[in-house]
Protein backbone atom coordinates (compact mmCIF):
# COMPACT_ATOMS: atom_id res chain seq x y z
CA UNK A 1 0.00 0.00 0.00
CA UNK A 2 1.48 3.36 -0.85
CA UNK A 3 1.59 5.49 1.95
CA UNK A 4 3.20 8.58 0.65
CA UNK A 5 1.73 11.50 -1.11
CA UNK A 6 3.90 14.06 -3.57
CA UNK A 7 6.89 11.86 -2.09
CA UNK A 8 5.89 12.94 1.77
CA UNK A 9 4.36 10.54 3.89
CA UNK A 10 0.68 10.34 4.09
CA UNK A 11 -0.54 12.17 6.98
CA UNK A 12 -3.16 9.98 7.79
CA UNK A 13 -1.09 7.07 7.83
CA UNK A 14 1.43 9.12 10.31
CA UNK A 15 -1.61 10.06 12.48
CA UNK A 16 -2.34 6.44 12.88
CA UNK A 17 0.79 5.27 13.53
CA UNK A 18 1.36 7.98 16.02
CA UNK A 19 -2.68 6.80 18.05
CA UNK A 20 -1.29 3.35 17.88
CA UNK A 21 1.93 4.16 19.53
CA UNK A 22 0.03 6.11 22.35
CA UNK A 23 -2.62 3.73 22.75
CA UNK A 24 0.27 1.32 23.27
CA UNK A 25 1.78 2.92 25.91
CA UNK A 26 -1.34 3.28 27.79
CA UNK A 27 -2.39 -0.15 27.81
CA UNK A 28 0.85 -1.23 28.97
CA UNK A 29 0.76 0.90 31.64
CA UNK A 30 -2.62 0.71 32.85
CA UNK A 31 -3.64 -1.49 36.16
CA UNK A 32 -4.22 -5.07 35.00
CA UNK A 33 -6.31 -5.85 38.34
CA UNK A 34 -8.38 -2.44 38.45
CA UNK A 35 -11.21 -4.26 40.79
CA UNK A 36 -9.04 -5.19 43.26
CA UNK A 37 -7.71 -3.14 46.52
CA UNK A 38 -3.74 -2.08 46.41
CA UNK A 39 -2.69 -4.85 49.61
CA UNK A 40 -0.88 -7.97 49.78
CA UNK A 41 -3.26 -9.89 47.58
CA UNK A 42 -3.02 -8.33 44.32
CA UNK A 43 0.61 -6.92 44.65
CA UNK A 44 1.61 -10.81 45.36
CA UNK A 45 -0.19 -11.83 41.98
CA UNK A 46 1.70 -9.32 40.20
CA UNK A 47 5.04 -9.61 41.63
CA UNK A 48 5.00 -13.39 40.70
CA UNK A 49 4.06 -12.91 37.19
CA UNK A 50 6.90 -10.71 37.31
CA UNK A 51 9.32 -12.53 38.55
CA UNK A 52 8.35 -15.82 36.14
CA UNK A 53 7.90 -13.53 32.78
CA UNK A 54 10.97 -11.84 33.37
CA UNK A 55 13.79 -13.61 30.65
CA UNK A 56 16.46 -12.46 33.17
CA UNK A 57 14.93 -13.40 36.68
CA UNK A 58 16.28 -16.41 38.40
CA UNK A 59 12.89 -17.75 38.89
CA UNK A 60 12.00 -17.66 34.89
CA UNK A 61 9.69 -20.27 33.79
CA UNK A 62 9.24 -20.82 30.01
CA UNK A 63 5.27 -20.01 28.40
CA UNK A 64 5.09 -24.06 28.36
CA UNK A 65 5.48 -24.34 31.76
CA UNK A 66 3.06 -21.35 32.63
CA UNK A 67 0.17 -23.43 33.93
CA UNK A 68 -2.49 -21.86 36.31
CA UNK A 69 -5.11 -23.78 37.86
CA UNK A 70 -8.60 -22.30 39.05
CA UNK A 71 -11.14 -24.04 41.06
CA UNK A 72 -14.85 -22.68 39.74
CA UNK A 73 -17.62 -22.81 42.20
CA UNK A 74 -16.64 -20.14 44.57
CA UNK A 75 -13.43 -19.26 43.22
CA UNK A 76 -14.52 -18.16 39.47
CA UNK A 77 -18.05 -17.67 40.24
CA UNK A 78 -20.90 -18.20 43.08
CA UNK A 79 -21.65 -21.09 45.12
CA UNK A 80 -24.41 -20.18 47.62
CA UNK A 81 -26.67 -21.39 48.96
CA UNK A 82 -25.87 -23.99 46.78
CA UNK A 83 -23.56 -25.19 43.90
CA UNK A 84 -25.07 -24.18 40.75
CA UNK A 85 -25.00 -27.39 39.21
CA UNK A 86 -27.00 -28.54 42.05
CA UNK A 87 -29.62 -26.23 41.08
CA UNK A 88 -29.25 -27.50 37.00
CA UNK A 89 -29.99 -31.28 38.46
CA UNK A 90 -33.33 -30.25 40.59
CA UNK A 91 -34.60 -27.81 37.37
CA UNK A 92 -33.78 -31.78 35.19
CA UNK A 93 -35.59 -33.55 38.10
CA UNK A 94 -39.03 -31.10 37.50
CA UNK A 95 -38.28 -31.74 33.72
CA UNK A 96 -38.54 -35.33 33.73
CA UNK A 97 -41.18 -35.35 36.26
CA UNK A 98 -44.06 -36.48 33.97
CA UNK A 99 -41.63 -39.54 32.54
CA UNK A 100 -41.02 -41.01 36.11
CA UNK A 101 -44.50 -40.93 38.48
CA UNK A 102 -42.53 -43.25 41.02
CA UNK A 103 -40.68 -40.10 41.94
CA UNK A 104 -43.97 -38.34 43.45
CA UNK A 105 -43.42 -40.95 46.49
CA UNK A 106 -39.65 -41.74 46.33
CA UNK A 107 -36.55 -39.62 48.20
CA UNK A 108 -34.80 -37.43 47.15
CA UNK A 109 -37.13 -36.73 44.35
CA UNK A 110 -40.69 -36.39 46.21
CA UNK A 111 -38.35 -33.58 48.36
CA UNK A 112 -37.28 -31.33 45.18
CA UNK A 113 -40.88 -31.40 43.23
CA UNK A 114 -42.37 -30.24 46.97
CA UNK A 115 -39.74 -27.83 46.72
CA UNK A 116 -38.33 -28.89 49.74
CA UNK A 117 -34.82 -28.47 49.51
CA UNK A 118 -33.20 -28.77 52.51
CA UNK A 119 -34.83 -32.20 52.89
CA UNK A 120 -33.77 -33.50 49.42
CA UNK A 121 -30.36 -32.93 50.32
CA UNK A 122 -30.67 -34.49 53.76
CA UNK A 123 -29.29 -37.81 52.10
CA UNK A 124 -26.04 -35.76 51.56
CA UNK A 125 -23.88 -36.70 48.54
CA UNK A 126 -25.79 -40.02 47.87
CA UNK A 127 -28.82 -37.97 47.58
CA UNK A 128 -27.54 -35.86 45.21
CA UNK A 129 -25.57 -38.71 43.09
CA UNK A 130 -28.74 -40.20 42.94
CA UNK A 131 -30.51 -37.34 41.16
CA UNK A 132 -27.30 -36.32 39.20
CA UNK A 133 -27.57 -39.76 37.59
CA UNK A 134 -31.10 -39.88 36.76
CA UNK A 135 -30.81 -36.30 34.77
CA UNK A 136 -27.29 -36.36 33.46
CA UNK A 137 -27.41 -39.85 32.10
CA UNK A 138 -29.27 -41.87 29.01
CA UNK A 139 -28.69 -39.37 26.91
CA UNK A 140 -25.78 -38.51 24.15
CA UNK A 141 -22.75 -36.37 25.01
CA UNK A 142 -24.43 -33.64 22.43
CA UNK A 143 -27.87 -33.71 23.46
CA UNK A 144 -26.69 -33.09 27.08
CA UNK A 145 -24.57 -30.04 25.85
CA UNK A 146 -27.55 -28.64 24.32
CA UNK A 147 -29.59 -28.57 27.54
CA UNK A 148 -26.75 -27.47 29.68
CA UNK A 149 -26.63 -24.65 26.83
CA UNK A 150 -30.07 -23.71 26.98
CA UNK A 151 -30.08 -23.79 30.69
CA UNK A 152 -27.41 -21.60 31.81
CA UNK A 153 -28.77 -18.96 29.45
CA UNK A 154 -31.78 -18.80 31.62
CA UNK A 155 -31.34 -19.39 34.71
CA UNK A 156 -30.90 -17.25 37.95
CA UNK A 157 -29.82 -17.35 40.97
CA UNK A 158 -33.01 -17.47 43.32
CA UNK A 159 -31.37 -14.74 45.58
CA UNK A 160 -29.89 -12.34 43.22
CA UNK A 161 -32.14 -12.72 40.29
CA UNK A 162 -29.11 -12.53 38.02
CA UNK A 163 -28.07 -15.19 35.64
CA UNK A 164 -25.66 -17.07 36.88
CA UNK A 165 -23.09 -15.83 34.37
CA UNK A 166 -23.57 -12.60 35.59
CA UNK A 167 -22.34 -13.47 39.16
CA UNK A 168 -18.69 -14.40 38.04
CA UNK A 169 -16.03 -12.70 39.85
CA UNK A 170 -14.78 -9.16 38.35
CA UNK A 171 -11.43 -9.71 39.78
CA UNK A 172 -11.09 -12.90 38.81
CA UNK A 173 -12.11 -12.75 35.18
CA UNK A 174 -9.25 -9.80 35.15
CA UNK A 175 -6.52 -12.73 36.76
CA UNK A 176 -7.36 -14.70 33.92
CA UNK A 177 -6.78 -12.41 31.43
CA UNK A 178 -3.95 -10.74 32.97
CA UNK A 179 -2.05 -14.35 32.82
CA UNK A 180 -3.21 -14.85 29.44
CA UNK A 181 -1.92 -12.04 28.58
CA UNK A 182 1.81 -13.13 30.23
CA UNK A 183 1.94 -16.27 28.60
CA UNK A 184 0.19 -18.55 30.92
CA UNK A 185 -2.17 -21.29 30.27
CA UNK A 186 -5.55 -21.22 32.10
CA UNK A 187 -7.34 -24.27 33.66
CA UNK A 188 -10.59 -24.75 35.51
CA UNK A 189 -9.90 -27.73 37.76
CA UNK A 190 -13.29 -28.22 39.82
CA UNK A 191 -15.45 -31.10 41.70
CA UNK A 192 -18.72 -29.57 39.40
CA UNK A 193 -19.29 -32.05 36.15
CA UNK A 194 -17.11 -31.69 32.98
CA UNK A 195 -19.32 -31.91 30.96
CA UNK A 196 -21.46 -29.20 32.46
CA UNK A 197 -19.13 -26.68 32.67
CA UNK A 198 -17.86 -26.88 29.15
CA UNK A 199 -20.99 -25.64 27.32
CA UNK A 200 -20.64 -21.77 28.47
CA UNK A 201 -16.85 -21.66 29.92
CA UNK A 202 -15.24 -20.61 26.78
CA UNK A 203 -17.70 -17.49 26.87
CA UNK A 204 -17.55 -16.45 30.26
CA UNK A 205 -14.50 -17.11 31.30
CA UNK A 206 -12.24 -17.39 28.01
CA UNK A 207 -11.00 -20.83 28.97
CA UNK A 208 -12.17 -23.45 25.95
CA UNK A 209 -13.43 -26.93 26.79
CA UNK A 210 -10.10 -28.73 25.88
CA UNK A 211 -8.42 -26.56 29.64
CA UNK A 212 -11.35 -27.87 31.82
CA UNK A 213 -11.04 -30.67 34.63
CA UNK A 214 -13.72 -31.91 36.36
CA UNK A 215 -16.08 -34.89 37.89
CA UNK A 216 -17.18 -37.30 35.03
CA UNK A 217 -20.12 -40.12 34.58
CA UNK A 218 -18.96 -42.84 32.06
CA UNK A 219 -19.37 -42.47 28.51
CA UNK A 220 -19.20 -45.25 25.53
CA UNK A 221 -19.56 -45.16 21.74
CA UNK A 222 -22.35 -46.39 20.27
CA UNK A 223 -24.11 -46.15 16.73
CA UNK A 224 -27.73 -44.88 16.61
CA UNK A 225 -29.56 -44.84 13.14
CA UNK A 226 -26.50 -45.72 11.01
CA UNK A 227 -24.78 -42.51 13.42
CA UNK A 228 -22.09 -42.34 15.92
CA UNK A 229 -22.68 -41.07 19.50
CA UNK A 230 -21.47 -41.22 22.73
CA UNK A 231 -24.02 -41.90 25.58
CA UNK A 232 -23.91 -40.99 28.90
CA UNK A 233 -23.72 -43.75 31.53
CA UNK A 234 -25.16 -44.11 34.76
CA UNK A 235 -22.05 -44.49 36.39
CA UNK A 236 -19.47 -42.56 37.92
CA UNK A 237 -16.18 -42.73 36.06
CA UNK A 238 -13.83 -40.04 38.06
CA UNK A 239 -14.70 -37.66 41.03
CA UNK A 240 -12.55 -34.05 40.42
CA UNK A 241 -12.21 -33.05 44.53
CA UNK A 242 -9.72 -33.07 47.37
CA UNK A 243 -6.73 -35.52 46.41
CA UNK A 244 -8.89 -36.35 43.35
CA UNK A 245 -7.78 -32.85 41.92
CA UNK A 246 -4.34 -33.48 41.58
CA UNK A 247 -5.30 -36.71 39.84
CA UNK A 248 -7.44 -35.18 37.35
CA UNK A 249 -4.53 -32.58 36.75
CA UNK A 250 -1.84 -35.19 36.01
CA UNK A 251 -3.85 -37.09 33.92
CA UNK A 252 -5.46 -33.78 31.83
CA UNK A 253 -2.32 -31.16 31.70
CA UNK A 254 0.41 -33.54 32.41
CA UNK A 255 2.14 -30.57 34.37
CA UNK A 256 2.48 -29.69 37.83
CA UNK A 257 0.90 -26.01 37.97
CA UNK A 258 2.55 -23.28 39.03
CA UNK A 259 0.05 -21.39 40.02
CA UNK A 260 -3.34 -22.60 41.30
CA UNK A 261 -6.58 -20.93 43.38
CA UNK A 262 -9.13 -21.72 45.05
CA UNK A 263 -11.61 -21.19 47.98
CA UNK A 264 -12.16 -24.37 50.27
CA UNK A 265 -10.68 -27.19 51.64
CA UNK A 266 -11.83 -29.70 48.61
CA UNK A 267 -8.68 -27.54 47.03
CA UNK A 268 -6.53 -28.05 49.72
CA UNK A 269 -4.54 -30.81 47.98
CA UNK A 270 -4.43 -29.17 44.63
CA UNK A 271 -2.67 -26.16 46.34
CA UNK A 272 -0.35 -28.32 47.84
CA UNK A 273 0.75 -30.01 44.67
CA UNK A 274 1.14 -27.12 42.92
CA UNK A 275 3.37 -25.26 45.80
CA UNK A 276 5.52 -28.79 46.44
CA UNK A 277 7.19 -28.49 42.60
CA UNK A 278 10.46 -27.46 42.34
CA UNK A 279 10.03 -24.26 40.11
CA UNK A 280 8.71 -20.90 41.29
CA UNK A 281 5.11 -21.35 42.89
CA UNK A 282 2.05 -19.60 44.74
CA UNK A 283 -1.89 -20.89 45.64
CA UNK A 284 -4.14 -18.40 46.47
CA UNK A 285 -7.29 -18.86 48.71
CA UNK A 286 -10.45 -16.86 48.11
CA UNK A 287 -12.04 -15.94 51.24
CA UNK A 288 -15.22 -15.48 51.47
CA UNK A 289 -15.98 -12.66 53.94
CA UNK A 290 -18.61 -10.04 52.38
CA UNK A 291 -21.79 -10.79 53.43
CA UNK A 292 -23.34 -7.69 52.02
CA UNK A 293 -21.85 -8.05 48.47
CA UNK A 294 -21.73 -11.55 48.55
CA UNK A 295 -21.95 -14.45 51.14
CA UNK A 296 -19.68 -14.49 54.19
CA UNK A 297 -18.76 -18.42 54.97
CA UNK A 298 -15.75 -20.63 56.12
CA UNK A 299 -15.53 -23.29 58.66
CA UNK A 300 -19.04 -24.14 59.42
CA UNK A 301 -21.05 -23.70 55.59
CA UNK A 302 -21.97 -27.23 54.13
CA UNK A 303 -20.89 -25.72 50.63
CA UNK A 304 -17.41 -24.27 50.16
CA UNK A 305 -16.04 -24.89 53.51
CA UNK A 306 -13.10 -23.55 54.38
CA UNK A 307 -10.93 -24.70 57.65
CA UNK A 308 -8.04 -26.49 57.30
CA UNK A 309 -7.02 -24.23 54.11
CA UNK A 310 -7.31 -21.37 56.66
CA UNK A 311 -5.18 -22.80 59.43
CA UNK A 312 -2.13 -23.88 57.36
CA UNK A 313 -2.34 -21.25 54.77
CA UNK A 314 0.36 -19.17 56.57
CA UNK A 315 2.74 -22.13 57.10
CA UNK A 316 2.40 -23.11 53.40
CA UNK A 317 2.61 -19.23 51.79
CA UNK A 318 -0.30 -19.98 50.43
CA UNK A 319 -2.22 -16.02 50.06
CA UNK A 320 -5.36 -15.52 51.26
CA UNK A 321 -7.55 -13.06 49.77
CA UNK A 322 -10.21 -11.19 52.02
CA UNK A 323 -13.17 -10.73 49.41
CA UNK A 324 -14.44 -7.93 51.98
CA UNK A 325 -11.05 -6.21 51.88
CA UNK A 326 -9.05 -6.77 48.41
CA UNK A 327 -11.67 -6.53 46.12
CA UNK A 328 -13.46 -3.46 44.96
CA UNK A 329 -16.28 -5.25 43.19
CA UNK A 330 -17.46 -8.42 43.14
CA UNK A 331 -19.68 -8.82 39.92
CA UNK A 332 -19.08 -7.48 37.00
Amino acid sequence: MDTTACGRPNIFWTILAVAMFTAAGVSSGADPLPSWNDGNGKQSILDFVGKVTRPDSPHFVPPAERIATFDNDGTLWTEQPMYVQAFFVFDRVKTLAPQHPEWNTKEPFASVLKGDIKSSLAGGEHALLEMLMATHAGMTSDEFESIVRDWITTAKHPGTGKLYTEMVYQPMLEVLNYLRANGFKTFIVSGGGIEFMRPWSEKVYGIPPEQIVGSSIRTKFEIRDGKPVLVRLPQVNFIDDKDGKPVGIQQHIGRRPIMAFGNSDGDFQMLEWTTSGSAASMGMIIHHTDALREFAYDRASSVGRLSKGLDEAAGRGWIVVDMQKDWKQIYP
